[in-house]
């Protein structure tokens, strides 16, 4: 079984090498970092420790992971954030729990075992206004919709309509899950961010809900 994990980048040098580092355990692993105009040693950093890097110098989280999974070769997807904020020692045994349960896809919940340092009590109101329209629009239950850290059957993504560009891929990924196969919710442990948010709470949290309704409509 081969494990691909992409993970996009703008300016992660200070912590991309942890990242890379820990994932470098798992067997039969590629790493695809997908950049997006970074000005630090983001890109040297990651392909010194083997990762593949790809250059994408248009902005959008979505735009970031679309480009990074048509690199991808493996039988599982990873998606993480190069900040150190999502566990990377946690992948293998998700992936062992998604093989032995026989799902299709882990989406990790931040919102369990949160606290004020690295979880607001803003984003949780945020997401779980979110959470609450998703279960209104499309029946489907989640304890943290815009969770950026997710495993699952590569063989799911092909088959995955009307995925966004932005901030809302996330949300429209695991909504395409529901749709597609049998999906978990598994807690883990947020870390505290060091380097600098790409998220704009306000705006994009805005944008989210607006495109919940989007998606509704375009199916």
């Amino acid at each position: 079984m081969k494990i691909s994990v992409v993970i996009p980048t703008i300016n992660e040098e200070k912590t991309i090498g942890a990242v890379i580092s820990e994932l470098k355990k798992i067997d039969n692993v590629e790493i695809v970092v997908v950049d997006t105009n970074s000005t630090d040693r983001t890109r040297e950093v990651a392909a010194s420790l083997g990762a593949k890097v790809v250059d994408q110098p248009s902005k959008g989280y979505g735009v970031a992971f679309k480009t990074g999974f048509r690199h991808c070769t493996g039988d599982i997807y990873v998606g993480l954030d190069g900040d150190a904020t999502y566990p990377a020692a946690a992948v293998m045994p998700l992936i062992r729990l998604l093989e032995v349960n026989e799902v299709d896809f882990i989406s990790c919940d931040r919102m369990t075992l949160r606290n004020e340092n690295n979880y607001t009590m803003l984003h949780f109101v945020g997401n779980s206004v979110l959470n609450l329209f998703i279960r209104v629009l499309f029946r489907y239950r989640m304890i943290d919709s815009q969770s950026g850290m997710w495993i699952f059957r590569s063989e799911l993504y092909p088959k995955m309509r009307h995925l966004s560009n932005g901030m809302s891929f996330s949300q429209d990924l695991k909504i395409e899950a529901f749709r597609l196969g049998l999906v978990v919710e598994v807690p883990i442990k947020y870390g505290v961010r060091v380097t600098k948010p790409k998220l704009r709470t306000w705006r994009d949290g805005f944008k989210n809900l607006a495109h919940i309704f989007i998606k509704r409509v375009s199916g």
